[in-house]
């Protein structure tokens, strides 16, 4: 018998599901709490993602205890892309230098860089 997801793992998915670049972060992107969280954000912004749905952990108690079970990720910030855990700030930051991220990001964006 499979359980039903509770109301937070149910909002944490349909978040995941339905915006194509989500950041779980501490703060919001332009008042980021953490220096991780600041990474993040400015790699994405580098990347090309402007206006990004984000989650301020920080105000949501229940999401930041559940999350890292729905991810198997223990640490924010948490960046999803088209519904992939793309990672934290490094691993952001090395798809940043490598090029992928601008791809990942454009790609989720609808668009192709001309």
């Amino acid at each position: 018998m499979t359980q039903t997801p509770d109301p937070t793992e149910r909002h944490i998915r349909h978040l995941i599901e339905t915006h194509p670049i989500l950041i779980f972060m501490k703060g919001t992107p332009d008042f980021p709490r953490c220096g991780f969280s600041a990474r993040a954000v400015e790699a994405l912004r580098e990347a090309g993602a402007r206006d990004l749905a984000w989650v301020d952990i920080l105000s949501e108690p229940d999401t930041r205890a559940k999350l890292p079970g729905i991810t198997e990720w223990p640490t924010f910030p948490q960046v999803f892309i088209r519904g992939e855990l793309i990672g934290g700030a490094d691993i952001t930051e090395e798809l940043l230098a490598s090029g992928e991220l601008a791809r990942k990001v454009q790609e989720a964006l609808g668009g192709s860089r001309t």
